[in-house]
């Protein structure tokens, strides 16, 4: 990341709204603004397959799920957050993932300017090209900035999205299966 990019842009949107960038307050601003989107964008440069090597054989191919895994993530369109929960499941064919994987997984796509539903088919994607289930279905629950506290201002409002993958696809009972574990 250009740090130095970062901090420039953060004194002209300071210049540009009428503050003083030499004023006490606002002194580090800059440099505290780039750090975090550091932090907060730090998934661009990371891999999800790094996460999804390590696997494990198993002899049972039943559903895994891993349900309520808090995100953060900031919409591209106006580059403020939304966050929520991700529910992902998959069916294995002989190799699992370690649990946190799956958490990981979510956490580098999420860290990164997103849309919604672009970050729930990039997960389900990620699962099918690396692991190679026999299907992935993933689900975001999710409450954005943009729509609570600018524009229409509807806090508590949620957006859920959801993908199907390989056995998920067109298997409503899989599917039905997916939500009640979810909502347990």
């Amino acid at each position: 990341m250009d740090q130095d990019k970062i901090k420039e842009g953060v004194k002209l949107i300071l210049e540009g709204i009428g503050e003083d960038v030499t004023r006490e307050g606002l002194l580090e601003t800059p440099e505290r603004i780039a750090r975090m989107y550091e932090e907060l964008a730090g998934g661009m440069t990371e891999d999800a397959a790094i996460h999804l090597q390590k696997r494990f054989t198993v002899e049972n191919n039943e559903m895994v799920i891993e349900k309520d895994i808090t995100f953060y993530s900031m919409c591209e369109h106006h580059m403020l957050p939304f966050y929520g929960k991700a529910h992902v499941a998959y069916i294995p064919d002989g190799t699992v993932v370690g649990l946190s994987k799956i958490a990981r997984t979510v956490e580098v796509f999420a860290k990164r300017l997103q849309l919604q539903e672009q970050l729930t088919a990039q997960i389900a994607d990620a699962f099918m090209e690396n692991l190679a289930p026999q299907g992935v279905m993933v689900m975001i629950e999710a409450e954005h900035m943009c729509m609570t506290m600018r524009g229409i201002k509807k806090p508590g409002s949620k957006t859920v999205t959801f993908v199907a993958r390989g056995a998920f696809e067109d298997d409503e009972k899989l599917q039905d299966q997916f939500f009640r574990l979810v909502k347990m």
